[in-house]
């Protein structure tokens, strides 16, 4: 007995210095779990069930947090409880504003809040909020459906260490009066000094006076966006970058009629402008001079957006891009200039071209697509929805063309023309690819789609809307880091969901909206198989029974958002329910 005692002692004495040594600080702890979370808050819950202390570490690692209307209830709670937010966002939040914000409590460490997609901004709620927190620095109100000039001194006063300001695209809804709105716009240019970025997209008041005092007092200013400004002038925004010396300036989104030979030598000093942004020119049309202006400033562009600009010809985008052969980032959505024999002259200039869209423009094949990855070794990301309707011939030619890693991202969305030869080809050409969007591709079927998954081992998003997939027969082998699969407006049977419950079993998100085909069955492989689900859509699936709902939490835990089947009941307490275990329940009544 004695003997068994004194082991005993002992193993207890060495188990009490192992917890000595095997001890670590939180701040340790923290940089543990930020490594291990890799950006996805959900990922934390399981680490803070191990014990009192992860539980508190990992609550102060979450820095920011998205409202729905069923989480107002519990937003004092939440706020307690999480204490180092940075970032609150209220876009999805559609009930009184102005009472909720009087509810926030001071949060020491909140730099960011998004109030966008609202009937106007909440003064009250905004006012009772600065009050408490002195910390923002950055204010999102876009998309505002009620807007007038007492907002903008409103901002003034309640926020004087703005560094991003974005207003863009509301409506306004006084009595128009220009002079209360230039006010306005000087009161916020004085308070807002230390400013950075600026968007006031569709604001028809602003003048060159306006942008005079913007200028003049914001001297951080880092990116402008003043399209749909049509009261500006060329002479007047030439003057301000001239003689308010913007030396920080990197983007600059413009109306294209503003682009003159005086604006471009503005510009020039401009050492740090990388972005010019034409998309939202007035009418879009920008002609040959223009882009000649612009190519011969030499300015240090890295990024071009002409996305649905008329008006200039392909003399004129050679002049342009054969000056900026450093160039990383264009848009050229919807041009009418370019044709695969075009592109392939172009792409000579394009050596480090990352990314490109080329989405409806209807000159172009798949033979650019080639052509591009052939003459860009930095391209990753290509965007071609909607090109040219035409069948890839030949298939047999392309055999030989070799491997592109580097391709990571392509969106080849609503090409009729696409089957599923072309796109196990693509699969075999771009093995590397991470996102691949074949959405209204109706023409693909089973087989195509079973041989991106075999091709493609780092595929992560895949968006197969409304192609014809049923059941992916020989869908028998892992696809370990598959995380969204939008499998809406298919015939995917319950067979299909097996198959991909046990190949896919990273999935953190699954679209099944419009699957009339899949059941309960179906529905449960997946809850059951994929272990790390995140969020799961029903809507108007009409053959999956509405009682799978009432069991998704206790078969899948890690379920955060759930959309219900039709004709799902329930009440607003039920509903409460699943919030109180971290998933919002939509519904379609």
């Amino acid at each position: 007995m004695d003997k068994r005692a004194a082991s005993a002692r002992k193993r207890s004495k060495t188990m009490s210095e192992s917890a000595k040594y095997l001890y670590l600080p939180d701040d340790c702890w923290k940089h543990i779990f930020k490594f291990l979370n890799d950006g996805d808050n959900d990922y934390l819950k399981s680490i803070s069930a191990v014990s009192k202390e992860f539980f508190s570490i990992t609550n102060r690692l979450r820095s920011s947090l998205t409202i729905h209307d069923p989480t107002a209830p519990f937003l004092s709670r939440i706020l307690h409880r999480f204490t180092n937010l940075t970032s609150l966002d209220f876009t999805h939040f559609h009930g009184d504003l102005d009472a909720l914000l009087c509810q926030i409590p001071p949060l020491n460490n909140l730099t960011s809040l998004n109030l966008s997609h609202k009937k106007t901004i909440p003064s009250d709620g905004l006012r009772y909020f600065s009050k408490k927190i002195t910390t923002l620095t950055s204010l999102t109100c876009s998309n505002l459906f009620s807007f007038t000039s007492t907002h903008l001194f409103l901002i003034a006063d309640c926020f004087p260490l703005l560094q991003e300001l974005n207003l863009g695209h509301v409506i306004f809804t006084d009595d128009k009066n220009d002079t209360n709105f230039l006010d306005g716009i000087e009161a916020l240019s004085l308070s807002l000094s230390q400013l950075r970025k600026l968007n006031l997209s569709s604001h028809s008041y602003v003048t060159d006076k306006s942008i005079f005092h913007l200028f003049k007092n914001c001297k951080f200013l880092e990116e402008v966006i003043i399209t749909e400004c049509f009261q500006l002038t060329a002479a007047g925004v030439a003057s301000a970058l001239i003689e308010k010396k913007q030396t920080m300036l990197k983007t600059l989104c413009l109306p294209g009629y503003i682009i003159t030979p005086q604006v471009i030598d503005s510009l020039v000093s401009l050492k740090r402008l990388t972005c010019i942004d034409l998309s939202f020119s007035r009418f879009r049309r920008i002609s040959d001079d223009q882009l000649s202006y612009i190519g011969n400033a030499g300015l240090p562009l890295r990024r071009i957006d002409l996305s649905r600009c008329t008006g200039y010809s392909y003399a004129g985008l050679f002049s342009l891009l054969s000056k900026y052969q450093s160039i990383q980032h264009l848009d050229f959505e919807h041009s009418t200039v370019l044709n695969d024999r075009r592109v392939v002259k172009l792409s000579s200039f394009l050596l480090g071209l990352v990314s490109i869209n080329l989405s409806y423009c209807t000159k172009v094949t798949y033979s650019t697509l080639f052509a591009l990855v052939k003459k860009c070794p930095s391209l990753s990301e290509i965007k071609m929805q909607h090109i040219k309707h035409k069948r890839v011939k030949n298939y047999d030619l392309l055999t030989d063309f070799g491997v592109y890693p580097q391709l990571k991202s392509l969106d080849l969305s609503l090409n009729l023309w696409l089957r599923d030869k072309g796109i196990i080809l693509f699969a075999s050409v771009f093995p590397n690819l991470q996102l691949l969007d074949l959405s209204s591709c109706e023409k693909l079927s089973d087989e195509g789609i079973l041989q991106v998954l075999r091709r493609c081992s780092t595929i992560s998003h895949l968006n197969v809307w409304g192609c014809s997939i049923e059941n992916i027969p020989g869908l028998n082998f892992e696809v370990p880091k598959l995380k969204m699969l939008n499998l809406s407006f298919t015939d995917v049977e319950d067979e299909a969901l097996f198959a991909i419950s046990k190949s896919c079993r990273g999935l953190l998100q699954l679209l099944l909206s419009d699957c009339y085909k899949c059941t309960e069955m179906g529905v449960k492989y997946v809850l059951e198989n994929c272990t790390q689900l995140k969020e799961i859509d029903l809507s108007r699936c009409s053959n999956v029974h509405t009682n799978v709902v009432a069991s998704m939490l206790s078969l899948r835990p890690s379920l955060r958002k759930i959309t219900a089947p039709p004709d799902f009941c329930i009440s607003e307490s039920e509903k409460n329910l699943f919030l109180l275990q971290g998933c919002i329940l939509f519904t379609e009544n």
